[in-house]
């Protein structure tokens, strides 16, 4: 249920989310069928329920919730989860499904839940059904072409951005579900389903038979492994700083004071702070953030004559997780409260064009000390997901940071993360984060720098020399962190 790619650091976890079908005619009875619930002294949220858009039904009773992932032509069990406490004085419950816990929430009138994710922004709208689709209640073929279909299906439904990357996924389908037969092995038919997304060069496409993952990225950009991460921190410690970075969250979080009264913010993902694998689970995590925020941003280092003069925040590395754990880093860094970016996800199967109406996603200033003055950010290619969302939040913060280095990766969205009929993993979005209600996005492109300098050239590392780097503390030793 959660986004983390078997060979990546995890880049944004999230719940998948519903269906695609039309059902007003449904609704009608539905109607019908939630007076006799509530008359029966059922829980307003009992029932199933289908997102709008993500391809998710939701099936609650009694304290429990039961996930299904659909398509016009599937539906596949996903998790089942367990309400925990109680609910509130609105209907308001939560559940749990591993570490994970999501939050549903009834609204003005009985046919609709409203659903929050602990470590994802946004809400998400679920409408009532009469009853479970009659598909989920029947086994799924895993025969090689049902699997391909399914995969196809999927993407068809949900994928965003097949015209934007100039590809003919009907053509695509026809061409390689004809070199399907019953005797297709799992090794013939990984590639298949391989050479099928691997043209989008999205990283948040990947597909997992338990062994081997696939997952591509824009050309010419780094995956940002935990390896590359090691290797790249490394270099900077030996080459740009002059005293030992103080580490949190596994690494992932690290600080260091530089001459003149400039700070150096190195975030190289926003979630797996606790644990390898991430399951230590979101609050953990926060609280590993919060810890780390709280040695950093000091009342010595954010007020008073000998405060920082300037912060150089590294986000050149950095595989993403979580943007509720990007925007806490975010609320230390300004003194007003504004709108980050918005968030809206495609909404309709049949038409790629047809998005939800954009949800605004705000960000205000801690409680705590907020560090108010001029920022440099670095940023390049192996700047994924919640790392490109940190970026995107900062553009509307006052006063803006510099950006410096190469443009980020262009991923921005939550995944559905899907499982085929015969048990392989895949993934991919369905979401855009304009940069304002009507604006345009960064997907594909990403976001570009102001001063573009590239970003560890090869031939640079091998002298010791990160100009991005020199570029950023220069600029910050400025007068008023200005070039």
């Amino acid at each position: 249920m959660n986004r983390t790619s078997t060979r990546r650091t995890p880049r944004r976890r999230t719940l998948c989310r519903a269906g695609a079908v039309t059902v007003a005619a449904a609704l009608v009875t539905a109607a019908a069928a939630t007076g006799a619930e509530a008359g029966a002294g059922r829980s307003p949220l009992d029932g199933v329920w289908r997102m709008d858009g993500y391809g998710t039904v939701l099936d609650v009773e009694g304290g429990t919730v039961a996930s299904y992932e659909t398509t016009a032509i599937s539906c596949l069990p996903d998790f089942t989860g367990d309400q925990v406490g109680a609910s509130g004085p609105d209907g308001d419950t939560t559940f749990a499904v591993g570490t994970t816990q999501f939050t549903l929430r009834p609204e003005r009138h009985a046919r609709a839940l409203a659903m929050t994710i602990q470590e994802s922004v946004g809400t998400r709208h679920l409408t009532r059904l009469p009853t479970l689709p009659a598909r989920c209640s029947q086994p799924t073929p895993t025969d090689p072409r049902t699997v391909f279909d399914v995969f196809w299906q999927t993407y068809q439904e949900n994928y965003p951005f097949f015209a934007a990357r100039g590809i003919d996924w009907q053509a695509t389908g026809n061409r390689l579900r004809a070199e399907i037969t019953p005797t297709t092995t799992d090794a013939q038919l990984f590639q298949i389903l391989t050479q099928a997304f691997a043209p989008l060069n999205d990283a948040h496409t990947a597909l997992s038979d338990g062994t081997t993952t696939v997952s591509p990225s824009r050309p010419g950009t780094i995956d940002p492994s935990r390896g590359y991460d090691l290797e790249i921190k490394a270099f900077i410690q030996a080459h740009d700083l002059t005293t030992p970075l103080q580490e949190w969250g596994r690494g992932h979080i690290a600080y260091a004071d530089l001459p003149g009264g400039i700070g150096y913010l190195r975030l190289s993902s926003f979630a797996g702070y606790t644990s390898p694998d991430d399951s230590g689970g979101f609050s953990a995590d926060q609280a590993e953030l919060t810890k780390a925020l709280d040695a950093i941003f000091t009342p010595a280092r954010t007020q008073g004559p000998n405060a920082l003069r300037g912060l150089v925040i590294d986000d050149r590395v950095n595989g993403g997780g979580s943007d509720v754990l990007a925007l806490d880093v975010v609320s230390r860094l300004t003194a007003t409260p504004y709108t980050a970016y918005w968030k809206k996800h495609r909404d309709d199967p049949g038409d790629p064009a047809v998005f939800s109406d954009p949800q605004p996603i705000r960000v205000g200033p801690s409680d705590k000390p907020v560090y108010r003055g001029p920022i440099a950010l670095l940023t390049g290619g192996s700047t994924v997901s919640a790392g490109e969302t940190f970026a995107q939040a900062l553009t509307g913060r006052s006063p803006a940071p510099v950006r410096i280095g190469e443009n980020t990766q262009g991923s921005f969205s939550d995944t559905l993360n899907r499982v085929l009929p015969n048990g392989w993993e895949f993934e991919l979005p369905n979401e855009e984060y304009p940069v304002s209600r009507t604006g345009p996005t960064f997907d594909i492109t990403g976001i570009p720098p102001r001063i573009r300098i590239p970003v560890f050239p090869p031939a640079e590392m091998a002298a010791g020399k990160d100009t991005v780097f020199s570029e950023a503390v220069a600029l910050l030793s400025c007068p008023k962190g200005k070039g």
